[in-house]
């Protein structure tokens, strides 16, 4: 019993010692505002080539900063024929340890399959996949965001990951691999079929080299060409009920990255499984993906309240209600302009100062914003409000 008591004291001591490490390099080399950084190769990543994998590197033959795993890049991108820069968030998919340069994974994004409904395919998504190549120099900002692994946990861990939501769940396992931890880890990674699945065999490799790892491959529409025990373990979705398959309890630290349908329900069954909250992390793409997010430091319920909103730039006064949604919503439909990236409260792009008036959050943000502003993107009135805009 000592002996395991000393086991574990010396993993949590290791554990602080490597967050330690990882925060004191990050602080001493990231960097402020926008660094340039070349491409130095593009890889496919799955068959049906709409998965597609940027490798870079400083631009400036600099160091690159460690980042948590889970994190993003924020890109500025001058796209042709958009009167301002395109301010896109994209995942590392890569493990922070031993650096050489920066990974991001990226999906084109299709236009809607409802041919009734008018929108074009994926803007900044289809600009790396068709204008972007190995040479190429891109603006970007230090690696950010609040959904990164417990890096001074010991608890065993799940990692839940759909379509190209697997890249911040990718990074913690491979960081978890590099790490040697001896935490018991489970991956789950949920696609349609394997036209459709990236990384299989890089995740395959990291299991068998580590006893405590484990990986669960769910197809959703496998076709007659996808072997079950082979290509993939089950079909259908990830769900608590094939958790419980593979879990002997709920014991688990849960991370959650995919479509906002697929972590509505996940978090939803988890905390009916009896998962508390804290225990359940998930990345949000927008303030309305996931129902769990709660609303934040709102002491004042607006209700049906018919409220105020002025952008003083614009010239424009208009009414706000909760049909409106949040800040940015309501500018746009009003055609008033205000430059943004994640639409989830997390690259800061569309931070706006406030002349008067106070907002409440939908959804907690990767960072705090400067006083006086507010990230509108996932922010709704307080009451009447007068925003620099």
């Amino acid at each position: 019993m000592a002996a395991k008591r000393l086991e574990q004291f010396q993993s949590q001591a290791k554990n602080i010692f490597q967050q330690a490490e990882l925060d004191r390099s990050t602080s001493e080399l990231t960097w402020s505002g926008k660094r340039k950084f070349r491409i130095v190769s593009k890889i496919p990543e799955n068959k049906s080539g709409d998965i597609c994998s940027f490798y870079l590197a400083p631009h400036d033959g600099g160091s690159l900063p460690p980042f948590s795993p889970g994190q993003f890049l924020t890109f500025e991108l001058q796209i042709p024929g958009q009167a301002k820069p395109v301010v896109r968030c994209y995942s590392l998919s890569n493990s922070p340890a031993n650096l050489k340069t920066y990974r991001v994974s990226i999906k084109r994004i299709p236009p809607p399959p409802d041919a009734s409904i008018n929108l074009p395919a994926g803007l900044s998504s289809g600009f790396f996949h068709s204008s972007l190549n190995e040479g190429d120099v891109v603006d970007v900002l230090a690696p950010s965001g609040q959904f990164v692994l417990n890096l001074r946990s010991e608890r065993p861990v799940v990692l839940i990951a759909g379509g190209v939501g697997l890249t911040p769940i990718l990074s913690m396992l491979k960081w978890l691999s590099d790490k040697n931890s001896h935490r018991e880890t489970w991956i789950f990674y949920a696609v349609r079929n394997g036209e459709d699945i990236a990384f299989r065999d890089e995740i395959r490799k990291i299991i068998t080299q580590h006893d405590n790892f484990h990986a669960v491959f769910a197809y959703s529409r496998p076709t007659e060409e996808c072997v079950e025990g082979v290509d993939f373990d089950c079909a259908g979705f990830v769900t608590t009920d094939l958790l419980k398959q593979y879990l002997n309890s709920s014991n688990y630290e849960f991370y959650i990255c995919g479509p906002p349908p697929m972590m509505e329900m996940l978090t939803a069954q988890l905390s009916d499984w009896g998962v508390p909250d804290e225990d359940i992390n998930f990345e949000a793409f927008g303030p309305a993906s996931v129902k769990k997010t709660q609303h934040v430091s709102s002491e004042q319920d607006t209700g049906d309240k018919e409220l105020t909103v002025e952008f003083a730039r614009s010239g424009k006064s208009v009414t706000w209600t909760a049909a409106n949604g949040t800040i940015l919503d309501l500018a746009e439909e009003n055609g008033v302009t205000i430059n943004c990236g994640c639409r989830a409260g997390n690259c800061g792009t569309c931070a706006t100062a406030v002349k008067s008036g106070n907002v409440s959050y939908v959804a907690k943000s990767a960072s705090t914003p400067a006083q006086g502003t507010a990230l509108v993107c996932i922010a709704r009135p307080e009451g009447d409000l007068v925003l620099d805009a």
